[in-house]
Parts: structure tokens; sequence; C-alpha cells
């Protein structure tokens, strides 16, 4: 099972693709602490029942400005068959402190970076943040190298049109750096659609990625890097860039994968928290928490989402197949 959870939407970059950009004047939210632990622990009692893992998954806006997300993780990553993850612009990934609660505490570590250095610090609007992705990099594995910690580290990457040619050479790069793995996200338009109109992938651009993705691989792999990505990952990025229409019929609700936004609603992916979000307070047992596939498919059959017309879920098309 994996439990992704939008802690905050605070951020201190400015990327003109992201709804958290600073610079974007709407409300700030962040998540109560008390009901996160609540939660993590009902989530464990129920996947230790099945027979689970679980991955409990950070995101933002920027996970690290949230002040309670070190001590609380410390608490969490103590429970039987928990593993915790976060996604991380990487900027406060240089304080030490901050670096060995982390190896210590988390089993993988996600962080963004999307092209050369300034190429990188113009699209997120925060002069030296490659350097601080590189000094963090480096941090990262020389503290996991000093405690023997297993914590995986992967870089993300949003691609563009002014990202993909250098998409290749950057991949080559963390490669020396030492990284664990690669991901991939197109660049989405739902969020910002005044800077989608200018980055969007066209279907040369997504056809030009689909077919130096499996060389790479190869070429990654036999470096000990992994490049994420599936045919079916492939596609959607192709459909996209032609504006067609990918419709799932059933992505088994709640069953593998939750989201929790910052407002505490817990849907079976971040884009039907609206139609299909279920507020947190209302799961008091962990038989609340085990219902949730039947009443989201419950609610798919009474008020399909539009949304599912045309699936944007990257984990359900595979971003994150060997």
């Amino acid at each position: 099972m994996i439990l992704l959870w939008r802690i905050t939407t605070r951020c201190n970059f400015a990327c003109g693709f992201c709804a958290y950009d600073k610079r974007v004047g709407s409300a700030r939210y962040a998540v109560d602490p008390g009901e996160v632990e609540r939660i993590a622990r009902l989530a464990v009692q129920m996947t230790q029942a099945n027979g689970q893992p679980l991955l409990l998954s950070w995101l933002g806006g920027e996970p690290l400005l949230w002040p309670p997300l070190l001590d609380l993780s410390a608490r969490l990553a103590r429970l039987p068959g928990l593993a915790l993850s976060m996604t991380s612009n990487g900027t406060r990934l240089t304080d030490p402190a901050v670096v060995r609660a982390v190896v210590r505490d988390f089993a993988e570590i996600t962080l963004s970076l999307d092209g050369p250095v300034d190429l990188h610090d113009r699209l997120r609007g925060a002069p030296g943040s490659f350097a601080q992705a590189r000094a963090a990099v480096a941090a990262l594995i020389a503290a996991r190298r000093a405690s023997a910690a297993a914590v995986k580290l992967r870089i993300n990457v949003v691609v563009m049109r002014d990202t993909l040619p250098h998409f290749a050479g950057l991949c080559r790069m963390l490669a020396e750096w030492g990284v664990d793995e690669i991901t991939f996200n197109q660049l989405g338009g739902r969020d910002r659609p005044e800077f989608f109109a200018g980055q969007r992938l066209s279907l040369t651009d997504a056809s030009r990625l689909a077919a130096q993705v499996p060389a790479l691989q190869a070429e990654l792999g036999n470096r000990g890097v992994r490049l994420c990505s599936s045919p079916a990952y492939l596609r959607r990025i192709a459909a996209s860039s032609r504006d067609e229409a990918l419709p799932v019929a059933d992505c088994r609700p709640g069953e593998d994968f939750l989201f929790i936004d910052e407002l505490g609603r817990v849907a079976p992916c971040s884009f039907t928290g609206v139609q299909y979000g279920v507020p947190i307070a209302e799961l008091r047992t962990v038989s609340d928490l085990a219902a949730l596939p039947r009443l989201f498919r419950q609610a798919r059959l009474a008020n399909p989402a539009s949304v599912c017309q045309d699936c944007p879920s990257t984990q359900y098309f595979g971003k994150f197949a060997a």
C-alpha cells in the first residue's frame, strides 16, 4: 500500500508550472500533525493485518518547510511494516542534522532536478537551486555511506520543451553523481495553463522521448542506475501530446494507493479529492480505513469523475516500472 500525503502547500521556490509557486497568492495550508500520526497508525494496523507493507510518502509544497516533519517521521519510522518517503527540492538537505535524520528514518528520498544549471535555476525561479540539489545529493550519499543506511536516492525530472533536449545528458550526469533511480513526469497543464501552452510536449517531442528511453534505460542500468518508465507510461505521454483521452474504467480505487491532501481528504488519487474525497476525521477505526475501496467504487458508480475519462495518474500507467 502506498499512502501519499500532501502535508503542506508552502514552498520556497517559484516554479512557473506549479500551483504552489511562492509567488501565487492563494491560501497556504498545512495538515494537523496529530491527525497525520493518528491516520498513519491506523494504516499500519490495517496493512499489518493484511500482510502488506506500507509506504508513507510526504509531498508538498516543500515537505521540509512543515515544522513537525522530522520529529513525526522519527516516531513513525519505528512502526512495524512502515517505510517513509519524501519528495523535496533539496534546499534543507545540506543541513547536517536534517541529512542525518532523513538518512536514519527514510527509505527513499526524491529530489527534483530538471536540467543544466542555468535552465534548472530559471525554471524553478530559484538562483543557486541546482547547486543546492547537487550538494544535497552529495550530503545524502556521504551520510548513507557513513551510517550504512539503505535509503534510496531518486531524482525526478519534469520533461517539457526546454528540458527534453537535455534529458539524456542530465540522466548521465546524475549517474555520475551516484543516484540510484531516475523518474520523470511530462509537464502537466492543470496547475498553470499559461505556462503549459508554451512548454507542453509536442507529438514529435513525445516520439523523441519514447525513442531514447529504452536505450538510455539499458545504458544507465549497466551503471547501476534505474531509469523508471514503461511502454504504457510512454504511450500515456504520447496520448497527452496529441490531446487523446485515455479513460480508465477501473483503477481499483483505494486498494493499493491512497492520496490525502492538505485539507484532510483521502481519495483514490490527487485528482479526485473533490468528488470522491472522504474527510479523515471520519476514519476512526481500521474498519473505516479498510472500507474506503468500497466507498470509492460506490462513488464512482453514482457520480463518475470526468478526470477518469482521461486519467492523468502517473502511477497507474507505470511511471515507476523498470
